[in-house]
């Protein structure tokens, strides 16, 4: 009676150790909740486009480039620099409205949500050219 008893408590002990063992191993597979979510992260990251971007730089009465072309519905990020002075970029059909500093870089993010020509001006007084420092946004389909 004493070895079917024993028997059974090392072959309990056994088949415990076995199964520990087994859950370890399938553990050893399965990455931390963080790593997950880092991984749907950058799966997500990597289908979603990354936005185009246009650099447009101000200085006294003139934006240069004069003129760009933007997608209806693509997001773009225009980056602005000045070199001289505090200018003003603003167009209202567009929903901008910005100050570029200068010496210093301004992203904005724009998604055009209907075609055709915009203007930008710059809003802050820069001089006696000032009203006639503007630039074309085209927005094509």
């Amino acid at each position: 009676m004493k070895t079917t008893t024993i028997n059974k408590i090392v072959s309990t002990v056994t088949s415990t150790i076995l199964l520990a063992g087994v859950c370890e191993l399938g553990l050893a597979f399965v990455p931390p909740a963080i790593n997950l979510a880092r991984a749907q992260q950058a799966a997500n990251a990597a289908t979603e486009p990354t936005p185009k971007v246009v650099e447009i730089s101000a200085k006294k009465f003139e934006f240069s480039p004069a003129q760009i072309t933007l997608k209806k519905g693509e997001p773009v990020i225009l980056r602005l620099t000045s070199s001289d002075r505090v200018h003003g970029f603003m167009s209202k059909p567009l929903k901008i409205d910005t100050d570029i500093a200068a010496g210093k870089t301004t992203d904005v993010a724009v998604t055009p949500d209907s075609a055709g020509d915009f203007t930008v001006i710059c809003d802050h007084y820069c001089g006696t050219g000032h009203g006639n420092m503007k630039m074309k946004v085209s927005v094509v389909e």
